[in-house]
């Protein structure tokens, strides 16, 4: 028996090495970047500092959480946060349709051009991204006050309105990902079968229908896997871009927790390692906890789920 497996097992490998070998490079990458650096988690619980080793640092436990959570800014912040991303939410399903369009044009070299010039925005840098917003967006000289001056709209500073902030940042976000985005959607939709639109056609099916009952049933578990891991980062607004868009007029609304972190972390005259540490678990503990949930009610109602 034990001689049987031992073949089976060498048989196996003889026929799968090669997948095998493939496999070493990305899981030697997943391993050196992803689960050595989680030795440093530790940061988090002690009061470190950069002239000492994290095993010389004075063991502090949850002093740095404590903090955290009684910092007079704790609720604004993590409302802005969750305003930002819940925000980017509601324009999920919008690469979705972007995908349905482009798959019904009848004239493909348009369909081709529109996807092209679509995706183009993905690949500029989020300085440059940023500095188009704000040039955009300026009270004197804007494209944006430029055009709403031939109606007769005084020009603004959008930049300077609080109001005006959390859809500057998701809107310019759409713009940039749109395109990018969608490129799964249609690579999902290309993997239906021609068959159930051919049939559908002959029952005298319109467009509408064929897209709500053939196309969106194909994508949907594809959608819900990409809607898991995106309600898995609920806590998670990319710096850069925040704090770009960021100035002393916006501040109260600007504000995120990444940003925060980034601040007394790194952009201190004493920067605050393990306060910034501690924060940065929070939130990954955070989005583990609402990636659970999220992918637990996905299973249950759709089928449709990352485990």
């Amino acid at each position: 028996m034990l001689y049987g497996e031992r073949r089976n097992i060498g048989r196996h490998f003889r026929r799968y090495g090669a997948l095998y070998l493939m496999l070493i490079l990305p899981m030697s990458v997943l391993i050196l970047f992803h689960y050595v650096p989680m030795y440093g988690v530790q940061i988090a619980f002690r009061n470190y500092r950069i002239t000492r080793s994290i095993a010389d640092s004075a063991w502090v436990g949850l002093k740095h959480f404590s903090k955290f959570f009684d910092y007079y800014n704790f609720g604004p912040i993590v409302r802005n946060t969750l305003i930002v991303n819940l925000y980017s939410l509601l324009t999920f399903p919008l690469s979705l349709a972007l995908a349905l369009l482009l798959a019904y044009v009848p004239f493909r070299r348009f369909a081709k051009l529109v996807q092209t010039v679509s995706y183009a925005p993905h690949f500029i840098s989020m300085v440059v991204l940023c500095s188009m917003v704000i040039q955009f967006t300026n009270a004197r000289t804007g494209m944006i006050n430029s055009f709403l001056a031939l109606f007769g709209i005084p020009p603004a500073n959008y930049m300077a309105q609080k109001d005006a902030y959390y859809s500057i940042y998701v809107w310019s976000g759409v713009w940039q990902d749109l395109g990018y985005s969608s490129i799964i959607y249609i690579a999902a939709l290309s993997g239906i079968s021609p068959e159930l639109h051919e049939a559908a056609i002959v029952d005298g099916a319109g467009i509408l229908r064929r897209a709500w009952h053939i196309d969106v049933p194909g994508v949907m578990p594809t959608f819900c896997v990409l809607l898991i891991m995106r309600c898995g980062s609920l806590l998670n607004v990319g710096f850069e871009k925040a704090l770009l868009l960021q100035n002393s007029l916006n501040m109260s609304v600007s504000e995120v927790i990444s940003t925060y972190s980034y601040n007394i972390g790194l952009n201190s005259a004493t920067p605050q390692y393990s306060y910034a540490s501690a924060i940065g678990l929070f939130t990954s503990v955070i989005n583990l906890i609402l990636l659970c949930l999220v992918n637990g009610v996905a299973r249950r109602v759709s089928g449709s789920s990352l485990w």
